[in-house]
């Protein structure tokens, strides 16, 4: 228990002034010290719960594999009321009532000790399960997922009915998911693109492939969904993985990966390939590859690229101005749709660059430190003993990983002004945001419009409704801003950061790292949710659900050792008969001062674990008989600290999302020989917590001990790990999306809840380390052989820190019964083997484990509103095992938890919504469009013709928001008969027409002119590798194209059309041979793209219907 090294003072002054000393804290609840919001307020309750106050105003609706599909929640930052902390000196001894057992033994809890602080107060947390979603896409009747591994899908109008486990087969964890379909396995889906227009989905995956799925899934039988559907065509687009898909403003579609590569795949060979048959699968895909058009390399002259070799990240398809914009981590470039030509690069801060193609910034000695150094001995100093060695390897081994931080931070604290996300605006603007939550305003042409930052952690979504922006934060908080920036208002949506948004069918969908989506209708916040949350509280009664669980905890201090299986099978293996849940901490599995340097070194890169650490995971594995009777959930080591979990198979089905977290609290807060380790995992749709601790040793180091908890109490930051079992996250995601640093406070202005504070359940255990005061070594015997432990009790300094509110606020720990559990001499059984060397260090109750749950006062009844109820009901310590200095400690809980039927609850949200007079009237106003008027519905061009299209709104009050698509286009056939209308990609535009803009905001009694031209396109007869060969080719067949406008209002969520007709007549050759173009780049489709004035046969003012049909220029 006690590390070898000792620390001389001057050297803990020393180490003092490496880490911000801890401020002087109040007594009161951690949970409330930490997670206060200066600027937002934050109602507590179980997200579960109905909420009672009336005055929030926000309403969620869950629809996926995981969270609560459906129900009412969500944590609105205005209007919330604040609980109050009351009684939070108060310390407290209770005894369980008198003949009241729990659980079908009817077993009877132990008393326990309640620290002071904590006060009445609920924990918000939400939960997933299922197959990890990784990103989602929206249409008006469809919510698309992609997956770890393929796609899937719901169809809205299914979003309220019961859920897929119901007399299905479906996997674990998605038992209560509203029906949707899955696709076949692929590699993991990093982005997703609708288009309507074909009625297809298009992937990009890890594996470089771009794959498209029919929307119209006919084949797949709403009564049997083990058949998964496949996918329409697929090719091998990057070398790396697919980052983003657009499709242009001219249906071609654009892809990026890493090294700065965007690839376009003209439109016109992606629907040949559509043509081929399913079974001529390999020819589409050639076809299609041998299409693309890599830009990096036309823009590469000598060897020198105008764009950045860094990653794309995304991609964002101006539809407004027919252009796209490549977004990497600090620079932008805009380009044109249908020239394909590079407008310009620009970095983060509107700058144009002449160059983005610069080298990785590296710092060599950063890189020297990382290679961690030791110390060594000069020739010219005396020898120096082990100790003294060890020490000073692992000193310079703290030093080293903390310089790299702090060098690290400053090397690259640009990454700040990093961009997570891009957004175009209805009116036209591009919003873009980065790491540090600045949020800036574009115009198309790039140049930087305004600032706006509403919180302080990253922006990693956007989307848009209407007028309005959403914006997703890693803090879990959604944000919905007009489009001048102001904040209009915002809520809680996860206790997960959100990094996808989507808008379709009258809802805003967000998804957490976790795989959880959740629904939000487009007017929250606002009066219907009051409505949905008051009429869901009346049938509580018939979705609420209750079930027991008992939880195992198991701590040891194992010295470096190694137990036998008869041990083990003592400690743990004898008393899992009724237990569902198994948590063991393990305490000094390694140490040495090559070990913990080596171990922090390891955990800077990311890496964790050791042979021995398996090794006892293993034996304990073998000691539950988890190939039979018990499924290994997952692990977390960090140096000497070991977590592990097991799960009951019969209660499997219940148990997943395991999250892991670390956080060292030894030398310069960089080394793991004192420190936490954490498992957080979903138990009956509830969120545990389990934290193995090792806090500072010996006797006087108390305020040292109170500092390690509030620092892993504070930075305990949970993700996903290494050391998970396949299943036991159901397929969550190995790069889920890292917001906090697990050593480093968070600067921002914006306290976020801490994820231990968040939880249902929390239980501490380990080697806490408290030491017993005002006691000698003899004295203390002598109370231990006569089983004196009440006198003991109080001389126990954990006990006195928590009835002070010190340390553990609010928590709760069993009456200890047994012995000290340190310290002993090995392989000595009985109490006289407490140590009886020079040292005679004093018996201590070090190993301890101390929890919480949601309980407001000792044994209250478990309801949603007090999700976790738990007691204890064994407590002690194994004497009999003598492979440590310390005794192995075991504490099993019983557990009541409150949850909801989710697919009873959808049903009864569903009826709810369809008969509720005052919902269906809030609808049908939803469905108001502004009236509009359009100046002709019938264009006539000529060659570089120009018409000037108005569109007028005649609402005196509400603003009109109008989108052009091109709904198809057709040659016109020479023997008068109807033609063929074929839409290309996402509406696109024919290549021969230009319109703009194309989108926009028209004000009450305003209107806007379009431009509607004609611009010279030549086809292309032949293609090499998207080369083409005939450049004096042109197509002299008139051709026709069907615009539509459609018209919303700024929250509408139904639209109104018009039709306009586009005829394109040829008059002339306007491409000779000797005229070809000379500065065209090489790879380049299409023609040069020629301006737009009076002085070039093109008119730009309004003209009459019947000039326009003579195609009269004026």
């Amino acid at each position: 228990m006690d590390s070898p090294l000792i620390i001389e003072e001057e050297d803990e002054e020393a180490l003092a002034t490496l880490v911000p000393v801890p401020p002087r804290r109040k007594t009161h609840s951690y949970s409330l010290q930490f997670d206060q919001k200066p600027h937002h307020q934050i109602r507590k309750h179980s997200l579960d719960e109905v909420p009672r106050s009336a005055t929030l105003a926000s309403e969620a609706v869950y629809f996926d594999s995981s969270d609560d599909e459906f129900s009412t929640a969500g944590n609105i930052t205005e209007n919330a009321a604040v609980e109050t902390n009351a009684g939070a000196e108060d310390y407290i001894i209770v005894n369980p009532p008198p003949n009241v057992g729990v659980g079908d033994d009817d077993t009877e809890p132990l008393p326990e000790f309640i620290g002071a602080g904590g006060g009445a107060q609920g924990y918000s947390r939400e939960t997933q399960t299922g197959k990890f979603l990784r990103n989602i896409a929206c249409t008006e009747t469809q919510l698309w997922a992609g997956q770890e591994n393929g796609v899937r899908f719901w169809n809205l109008e299914d979003a309220y009915e019961a859920g897929s486990g119901i007399g299905g087969q479906v996997r674990r964890g998605d038992e209560d998911t509203a029906p949707f379909h899955e696709s076949v396995t692929t590699s993991p889906t990093m982005c997703l693109v609708a288009d309507q227009s074909n009625k297809l989905l298009w992937s990009g995956h890890k594996d470089g492939k771009i794959r498209a799925w029919k929307m119209d899934q006919s084949s797949v039988s709403d009564d049997d969904d083990s058949n998964p559907f496949k996918e329409r065509i697929s090719w091998l687009a990057h070398r790396g993985p697919v980052n983003s898909i657009v499709i242009s403003s001219y249906g071609d579609m654009w892809s990026c990966s890493e090294g700065g590569v965007i690839k376009i795949w003209p439109w016109d060979t992606l629907e040949k390939s559509l043509l081929l048959k399913p079974e001529e699968k390999h020819m589409a895909a050639l076809l299609v590859e041998r299409s693309a058009i890599d830009l990096r390399s036309q823009v590469t002259v000598n060897g020198t690229c105008s764009i950045s070799s860094s990653e794309v990240k995304f991609l964002l398809a101006d539809s407004v101005r027919a252009k796209v914009w490549a977004v990497q981590s600090l620079s932008f470039s805009i380009w044109d749709a249908r020239s394909k030509d590079l407008l310009k690069v620009l970095n983060v801060e509107g700058q144009v660059e002449n160059r983005g193609d610069m080298p990785p910034i590296q710092d060599q000695q950063v890189d020297d430190e990382m290679k961690l150094k030791f110390f060594s001995a000069s020739k010219r100093e005396k020898p120096q003993g082990f100790l003294q060695r060890s020490r000073n390897a692992i000193m310079g081994a703290a030093g080293a990983v903390r310089r790299v931080a702090t060098r690290s931070a400053g090397a690259f604290s640009e990454d700040t002004r990093k961009t997570e996300a891009i957004v175009l605006a209805v009116d036209g603007t591009i919003w873009t945001g980065s790491i540090s939550g600045l949020i800036v305003q574009w115009d198309g042409n790039g140049n930087r419009l305004r600032d706006v930052n509403h919180h302080h952690r990253p922006v990693l979504c956007f989307c848009t409704f209407g007028d309005r922006i959403y914006v997703g934060y890693a803090s879990g908080y959604i944000q919905v801003l007009d489009s001048d920036g102001k904040l209009i208002s915002s809520w809680v949506s996860h206790n997960e950061p959100v990094i996808k948004l989507a808008a379709g069918g009258g809802f805003i969908f967000s998804l957490a790292t976790h795989g959880g989506v959740r629904g939000w209708y487009v007017t929250s916040p606002g009066p219907l949710d009051n409505i949905i949350r008051t009429e869901l509280s009346q049938k509580e009664t018939l979705y609420a659900r209750q079930d027991n669980v008992r939880i195992l905890i198991g701590t040891w201090n194992v010295g470096q050792g190694r137990a036998s299986h008869d041990a083990l099978m003592s400690w743990l293996g004898s008393v899992t008969s009724d237990v569902g849940i198994v948590a063991v901490g393990l305490q000094e599995v390694e140490m040495g001062a090559g070990f913990l340097a080596m171990s922090a070194a390891k955990e800077t890169v990311g890496l964790e674990g050791s042979a021995v650490g398996q090794w006892w995971i293993d034996a304990i594995g073998k000691a539950l008989d988890e190939k039979n009777t018990f499924e290994r959930m997952g692990s977390r080591q960090l140096a000497g600290l070991l977590i592990s979990l097991w799960a009951r198979k019969d209660i499997r089905t219940h148990v997943g999302d395991l999250d892991v977290a670390a956080v060292p609290c030894g030398f310069g807060r960089a080394i793991g020989n004192k420190g936490g380790v954490g498992l957080r995992i979903r138990v009956y749709d509830r969120i545990m917590c389990f934290v193995n601790c090792h806090l500072a040793a010996h006797l006087e180091a108390v305020n040292r001990r109170n500092a390690d908890f509030n620092h892993i109490f504070r930075l305990m930051v949970f993700s996903r790990g290494q050391n998970l079992s396949n299943a036991a996250a159901a397929g969550v995601s190995t790069s889920a999306y890292t917001t906090k640093s697990n050593t480093i406070p968070s600067t921002g202005a914006e306290e976020i809840k801490s994820d231990l504070a968040a939880a249902d359940m929390v239980t501490f255990f380990g080697d806490f380390n408290y030491r017993l005061f005002g006691i000698t070594y003899d004295e203390a015997r002598d109370f231990i052989s006569q089983r004196s432990f009440d006198w003991l009790r109080e001389r126990d300094q954990l006990r006195a820190e928590m009835k002070v509110g010190k340390v553990f606020q609010g928590m709760r720990e069993a009456l200890i019964t047994f012995p000290p559990t340190y310290k002993f001499e090995r392989n000595r059984s009985g109490l006289g083997g407490y140590d009886s060397g020079e040292k005679k260090r004093i018996p201590a109750w070090c190993d301890r484990v101390i929890y919480r749950d949601t309980q407001s006062s000792p044994f209250s009844e478990s309801n949603l509103q007090c999700p976790v109820v738990s007691s204890v009901i064994m407590y002690e310590a194994c004497m009999d095992v003598t492979e440590s200095d310390h005794k192995p400690v075991r504490c099993k809980f019983h557990a009541t938890i409150a949850h909801v039927d989710k697919s009873v609850r959808r049903q009864e949200l569903g009826k709810i919504i369809r008969s509720n007079e005052k919902i269906l009237s809030i609808f049908e106003d939803l469905r108001f469009v502004p009236e509009t008027f359009v100046s002709t519905n019938n264009i006539v061009l000529q060659s570089q013709d120009t018409v000037i299209l108005t569109i007028t709104n005649n609402s005196p009050t509400s603003k009109a928001i109008f989108n052009i698509l091109c709904s198809g286009q057709a040659v016109v056939k020479d023997d008068g008969e109807d033609s063929d209308y074929n839409p290309r990609g996402s509406f696109g535009l024919p290549r021969w027409l230009e319109v703009s803009p194309a989108a926009g905001i028209i004000n009450p009694e305003g209107s806007v002119d379009v431009k509607v031209h004609q611009e010279d396109f030549h086809s292309m007869e032949e293609c090499v590798d998207g080369i083409p060969q005939n450049w004096w080719c042109e197509d002299t067949r008139d051709k026709e194209a069907i615009l539509t406008v459609n018209i919303r209002g700024s929250c509408s969520t139904t639209l109104t059309s018009h039709s306009i007709k586009v005829r394109h007549c040829f008059s002339a050759r306007v491409c000779l041979l000797e005229n070809r173009p000379t500065n065209l780049t090489k790879n380049l489709g299409g023609s040069r793209r020629y301006p737009t004035d009076i002085t070039r046969n093109g008119s730009t003012r309004p003209r009459t219907e019947d000039s326009v049909r003579r195609g009269k220029s004026r």
